[in-house]
């Protein structure tokens, strides 16, 4: 058969393929990729070393609130415009700065990979460069958050513990890494163990009625009196004597959430064994539910090291959790 023939035989048939179809072709994008909360930042060298960099550093940078040292809250890299190229555009999270005439901000979203979401800050002025991350920053740093937090959340789902024990006991599902492991389970209070290198990593869950933070208007009194209590009776420390409690040196912080629908006090702050050199930040959920509060809490401990990542995971295995009703 000649070979003209065969040519125009393919040709025809991808043609009545893709005439059947009116629906449009989706473009592909492929996976993106990235450290958890590493942020591109992609501007050029002159901006990012002067005040227009301070300025993003100042807002991206920024401490990561609840750790006992200074972390922050995203990992810059910074990316010149002519090399943001090919795998370069594949991170999850970037801003993108450009000069224009009128200010204005836009939001991309799975532009070079998915899932992506970034942010194009264009403007001529500094001044307007500033005013544009005054404004916009919050909802950037909060969509950036979740979005991170999603990612880590695909990642465990990926291979999950057993966590049927906890379901049974609170009636709610929990997705885990299957690094953890069941430290000590009993009536209304459920306690899992990761190790890591030189420390640990702590997931509880507990019940308490409602009254027990509700009983005043100083609520997050209230919960750090709960939780030592909890300490206390079920986490000791090195000796008889010691335990885990809050740290009274640095107030936590006390924000208002939902899990699942539900209304939720989310606490940062951090833990210590009095009398040890033992301490390091935690994080609290407290649902309230109909005639209770659903506790569920992490904590880590690993001394002289960063522990920004390790609280993104508690993070993101609290918030995976789904109420039967």
């Amino acid at each position: 058969m000649p070979r003209f023939f065969i040519l125009s035989i393919l040709f025809l048939g991808l043609t009545l393929s893709s005439c059947g179809d009116d629906k449009p072709s989706k473009r592909y994008v492929s996976d993106s990729s990235g450290n958890i909360n590493q942020l591109s930042v992609i501007i050029d060298n002159d901006n990012w070393n002067g005040e227009l960099g301070e300025l993003i550093r100042d807002y991206f940078a920024a401490d990561y609130k609840g750790l006992p040292q200074q972390e922050p809250h995203f990992t810059l890299k910074q990316i010149p415009p002519s090399v943001f190229t090919g795998f370069a555009r594949k991170n999850r999270l970037f801003i993108k700065v450009e000069q224009t005439q009128k200010p204005m901000i836009t939001k991309v979203v799975d532009s070079f990979a998915k899932p992506q979401i970034g942010y194009v800050i264009s403007a001529q002025k500094k001044s307007d460069f500033k005013k544009l991350l005054e404004e916009n920053s919050p909802k950037i740093i909060k969509e950036f958050q979740q979005t991170e937090i999603k990612e880590r959340q695909r990642r465990i789902k990926k291979s999950s513990l057993d966590a049927s024990a906890i379901q049974e006991e609170f009636g709610v599902t929990i997705d885990l890494p299957t690094a953890y492991r069941y430290a000590k389970t009993e009536d209304n209070f459920i306690w899992l163990r990761k190790d890591i290198k030189h420390g640990g990593m702590e997931v509880l869950a507990y019940e308490v009625p409602k009254e027990t933070i509700k009983a005043n208007d100083s609520i997050l009194e209230n919960i750090i009196k709960m939780r030592d209590s909890i300490g206390q009776k079920y986490i000791p420390g090195p000796t008889e004597s010691s335990h885990m409690s809050t740290e009274k040196a640095y107030a936590p912080y006390l924000f208002e959430t939902k899990i699942d629908g539900h209304f939720a006090y989310e606490i940062k702050g951090t833990w210590e064994v009095k009398g040890f050199f033992m301490g390091g930040p935690f994080l609290t959920y407290a649902v309230e539910l109909e005639d209770k509060f659903l506790i569920l809490e992490g904590f880590v401990f690993k001394p002289s090291a960063s522990k920004r990542n390790q609280m993104i995971e508690i993070e993101a295995i609290l918030r995976s959790a789904k109420f039967k009703n």
